[in-house]
């Protein structure tokens, strides 16, 4: 079974359908990335596609497709996608197993390279 770069939430499918479908010009999906910014180092970026960038990693689920920045892939293994509300803010989350750290607003992470030895070994393990 191949590891899956990224996942989505229900929440975060479905949020991301309702902006397709609002949009004025044609969306064919997400396109998340990671970019240098902030006192922790990086922060994600998430845009909506016209038409898929050559290169990027495709993920279909929950009905959304999403395409991956070849430069995040290994920062993002096993990564959820989540999109979250509440009485201040809403907005898309990411819950990543290669954040190491992020300041203290939430707006900039610490990510470090998936472990692909660790992680080839427990898929043989399971």
């Amino acid at each position: 079974m191949a590891l899956k770069i990224m996942s989505l939430t229900d929440a975060a499918a479905e949020r991301v359908r309702e902006i397709m479908e609002d949009s004025e010009t044609p969306v064919v999906g997400v396109r998340v990335g990671i970019k240098d910014a902030g006192c922790a180092g990086q922060s994600y970026t998430l845009n909506y596609l016209a038409a898929p960038v050559p290169g990027d990693d495709h993920i279909a689920d929950k009905g959304v497709d999403v395409y991956i920045e070849p430069k995040a892939t290994l920062f993002l293994l096993g990564t959820v996608m989540d999109f979250e509300e509440d009485m201040l803010k809403s907005g898309f989350t990411f819950k990543n197993p290669n954040q190491t750290g992020e300041c203290g607003c939430g707006e900039s992470v610490m990510l470090k390279p998936a472990d692909l030895k660790a992680l080839a070994e427990a898929r043989q393990d399971a």
